[in-house]
């Protein structure tokens, strides 16, 4: 039997009416959510998840605020305007979106995000207090795959989960939630030897690497549930993700689309974050 599907889009609509009541509420009382995004260069790619980002905080009631700026902006003038804009008060939310160009230190960036506005959660000062279990935001891909999981009801305390991938932005936060929510967690990487010994153990696995068909329905283990974070194309130029998808739906017991699966839910769980900052200040 092929595995049910996690659609991220339908679940993306249900999570955006609780955002788009709360942002009513809030603006009810003169305090309209405020979320700035800035995009340094000309990337086809990050102008799409730019563009998205502010049609879905329009669609929300969430005020949005779009700087663009040339590749050859310097690294100081973008920090001056990181704090002119962490001192705005109709800002509650603020992301700078990735990569920069080389000239500029990234990581330098976003330390220079007020915590309290890192609505992506890279912050180094969020990220020790995920990992202390106290988090003031989660990153919003990790955050929408644990979303995704209690959408299935999927009993994740005591589970063995696997996590591909170990980033900073992906893979580190999402073992910490898993981890958070009682799952035996084990993170693999490039390095890892006989990657397949461990996926086929996981009750949960989540692949997160950009590498196209990295997982094939042979290293899955049967019922199991497979979140798909990656986002690549295929031969023909199509969206595809980590997982050998047309193989591995007829071993596990639910698995994400791409697109359509993972994707929509992180905007989604950045709106989500923005509403949380402004309801909270």
């Amino acid at each position: 039997m092929a595995a049910k599907l996690i659609d991220g889009n339908l679940l993306s609509k249900q999570l955006r009416s609780d955002v788009a009541r709360r942002a009513a509420a809030l603006t009810a009382q003169g305090r309209q959510p405020g979320l700035a995004v800035i995009l340094v260069g000309e990337s086809p790619a990050s102008q799409v998840y730019v563009r998205n980002k502010v049609k879905a905080c329009e669609d929300s009631g969430i005020h949005s605020v779009l700087e663009k700026y040339d590749a050859d902006l310097s690294e100081a003038a973008l920090l001056a305007r990181i704090d002119a804009l962490n001192h705005d008060p109709k800002i509650n939310g603020l992301l700078v979106q990735l990569p920069l160009p080389p000239h500029i230190d990234t990581n330098k960036v976003i330390e220079a995000i007020a915590a309290d506005k890192d609505v992506d959660g890279f912050h180094v000062n969020n990220a020790g207090l995920l990992m202390t279990g106290q988090p003031l935001f989660r990153p919003c891909t990790p955050y929408g795959v644990m979303k995704m999981l209690e959408s299935i009801d999927y009993p994740v305390r005591g589970a063995n989960a696997v996590v591909v991938g170990a980033s900073n932005i992906v893979g580190k936060p999402q073992a910490m939630l898993l981890l958070q929510a009682g799952a035996t967690v084990t993170i693999c990487n490039s390095k890892t030897r006989d990657l397949a010994s461990h996926t086929r153990n996981a009750d949960i696995l989540v692949v997160a690497t950009g590498r196209r068909n990295i997982v094939t329905a042979d290293m899955v283990k049967p019922g199991a549930v497979v979140i798909d974070v990656g986002m690549n194309r295929d031969d023909q130029g199509k969206l595809c993700g980590d997982v050998d998808f047309a193989n591995v739906k007829e071993v596990a017991g639910y698995i994400t689309p791409v697109p359509g699966g993972v994707g929509p839910m992180t905007i989604t769980m950045l709106l989500v974050n923005t509403i949380e900052a402004a309801e909270r200040n």
